[in-house]
């Protein structure tokens, strides 16, 4: 099957011995490069068309927990399926555009209410925490794949605790919900890289989509966390 990369050309005129050996040299063998560097590229794409999509729904509302999900899950899948095809990257753009739209109404209510700067604070320890654990993952160069297993039980704790924190409504439940989901996702960020340039994960959408929601959750987690603390929430 035909390997399709997001904005790679495969032009043998453009190979270079003195890069081959750099890469080498660094520890992430060619292939690796080259799902690295099309899930940044795809990864910028898709958080820019999101964050349009937050800012024309800002004023908008919020479509609610049941359509949230099933878009989610629908778009999600539809990712999946076609995640060897071009249409891949149309769903996946489709899935980002309509998370940010979720997150618009979020953000609006913060502006609203004048707490404009815990939505910087929040995006500016988004993007710092992204940068540094991408950072260890491809500096260090260690496999993380050892960690696969605390985020599996993970994820099903986070996910029995927030069932838990919706049916109890405990404010107490929601925040410890947020501190997890902050430091999962973190280790998420560190993870999915360290696969990336492992060699553990080729299509560079999948790895775009688990970057994409990572981010998402860490950013949403911080949101909560800061307005929590600020007496805001």
């Amino acid at each position: 099957m035909e390997d399709r990369r997001f904005g790679v050309q495969n032009n043998q005129a453009a190979y270079s011995p003195a890069s081959e050996t750099s890469r080498a040299a660094a520890g992430i063998s060619d292939d690796a490069m080259k799902v690295l560097r099309n899930t940044y590229m795809l990864l910028g794409m898709t958080l820019a068309f999101s964050a349009v999509t937050a800012f024309l729904n800002m004023n908008g509302t919020h479509p609610g927990f049941l359509i949230t999900i099933v878009g989610y899950i629908g778009l999600l899948f539809a990712t999946y399926k076609l995640k060897n095809s071009p249409w891949g990257i149309v769903t996946t753009f489709a899935l980002t555009g309509f998370m940010g739209y979720t997150l618009g109404p979020i953000i609006g209510a913060f502006v609203a209410a004048g707490a404009s700067q815990i939505v910087a604070q929040a995006l500016t320890l988004t993007a710092v925490a992204f940068v540094g654990l991408s950072a260890t993952a491809i500096i260090t160069k260690k496999d993380f794949s050892f960690l696969s297993s605390f985020l599996t039980a993970g994820a099903f704790v986070l996910i029995g605790a927030m069932l838990l924190a919706f049916f109890m409504e405990s404010s107490v439940l929601h925040l410890a919900v947020s501190a997890g989901f902050t430091i999962f996702a973190s280790i998420m960020i560190l993870f999915e890289t360290s696969q990336i340039i492992k060699g553990g994960e080729r299509n560079y959408i999948i790895a775009t989509v688990g970057l994409y929601v990572s981010i998402y959750n860490l950013f949403v987690s911080l949101l909560h966390l800061l307005s929590a603390f600020s007496g805001e929430d």
